[in-house]
């Protein structure tokens, strides 16, 4: 009876030692090896409430792990009280990565991030239609109109246009349109109390809004960062000495989808709440995203005396201070090359141009780059 109870001792004993040598292998040697990856790294998403084992079954389905590793992978995020810490994502796991690692990372939550960029003077419905393309967003919002996506959103009775913060955004897949519109408008809201709350003095605009509507004009009219605060000067100044802005901007979101590319006479003569040609002051809502350059261009002005401008190629535009000097700057960046007879035609009336002087003085000797500005204005 004693050899029995000894022998019987012995065996469980040693049942005890080999079975705990085997666990303590399997923990040490299976998760802190490195898994099995194809290639540099594998994209992997733990789906919305994915539990542990079924997150290490689809590991094992995609050769990840095998069943010893997984069983062990679980058995120690559940002693270590983890279990239910993972979050949904997408992951990369790089070569070389071990069990544990794989555990840390998905209990992090640092996962791949996108991203989606929206242009500074683009409008409501252009961001949409990129959201609506990005194959990592939740799509929600398909078929809503605009009042219903800003009701979803929880701002009823808000214009949408100009109200999301153009910028790089970046998220997790899955994410949803909804969220991605949200952290915009929310962006949108500081930048704007930021910009109005460094405001110059003696603005001609009346509140944050309406500097939002101003900026999103100068978005529009210009793509030279340096011309901003000219440009939001001739609109301070004509809005002081109610002047209508006169901005083709304007005209075109008017117009919507019966714009194709030209404005006609008749259109600076249509009659649309956003015709600046037609009607004095601001139009009732902004035309686009402006970035930050042109908020704080709608709030620091500068102190010169244009009334005027025209483009004049390359993205630059030329100032003038009167009607005089804008109508022979127009001449000169507008007609000239591309409508010669045109051109000749108006400089009949418009003898006080230089560049009309200029053609009936031929032979002109030629003319340095900084002279060619000279070229326009009244003698």
């Amino acid at each position: 009876m004693k050899h029995f109870l000894w022998r019987s001792f012995i065996a469980l004993l040693l049942l005890i030692v080999f079975g705990g040598g085997t666990a303590y292998w399997l923990y040490y040697h299976s998760l802190r090896y490195p898994v099995n990856i194809q290639g540099n790294q594998l994209n992997y998403t733990i789906e919305k409430g994915a539990t542990i084992n079924q997150v290490a079954k689809d590991l094992v389905d995609q050769r990840v792990f095998n069943y010893p590793i997984a069983a062990t992978w679980v058995l120690k995020a559940r002693y270590q009280n983890k279990a239910h810490l993972l979050k949904a994502g997408e992951y990369a796991i790089p070569i070389g990565a071990t069990p544990e690692q794989l555990l840390q990372l998905f209990i992090d939550g640092v996962g791949i991030q996108h991203t989606i960029r929206f242009y500074e003077g683009w409008s409501f419905k252009q961001m949409l239609a990129e959201i609506a393309k990005h194959p990592k967003i939740q799509q929600s919002l398909k078929g809503l109109n605009h009042s219903e996506i800003m009701n979803r959103l929880g701002y009823p009775n808000v214009h949408p246009e100009g109200r999301f913060y153009p910028d790089t955004y970046f998220f997790a897949s899955g994410t949803s349109d909804s969220a991605l519109l949200l952290h915009a408008y929310q962006t949108m809201v500081q930048k704007l109390t930021e910009a109005w709350g460094q405001r110059a003095n003696n603005l001609q605009i009346n509140n944050a809004y309406e500097a939002l509507i101003l900026a999103s004009i100068i978005e529009k009219e210009t793509g030279a960062a340096e011309e901003y605060a000219q440009v939001s000067g001739v609109f301070s100044r004509r809005l002081a000495t109610n002047m209508r802005l006169q901005t083709d901007p304007t005209v075109i979101y008017g117009m919507g989808e019966r714009y194709k590319g030209n404005i006609t006479r008749a259109d600076l003569r249509r009659e649309t709440p956003y015709n600046t040609y037609v009607h004095k002051g601001l139009p009732p809502t902004p035309i686009a995203m402006p970035g930050w350059k042109a908020l704080y261009a709608a709030t620091h002005p500068d102190d010169g005396d244009s009334l005027y401008f025209v483009a004049k190629g390359k993205g630059r535009h030329y100032f003038s201070p009167d009607l005089k000097t804008h109508n022979c700057a127009v001449l000169r960046y507008q007609i000239k090359d591309k409508a010669p007879k045109k051109f000749r035609r108006l400089c009949q009336k418009q003898t006080y141009c230089r560049v009309c002087k200029q053609v009936r003085n031929k032979p002109q000797p030629s003319l340095k780059p900084s002279d060619d500005l000279a070229q326009v204005g009244t003698p």
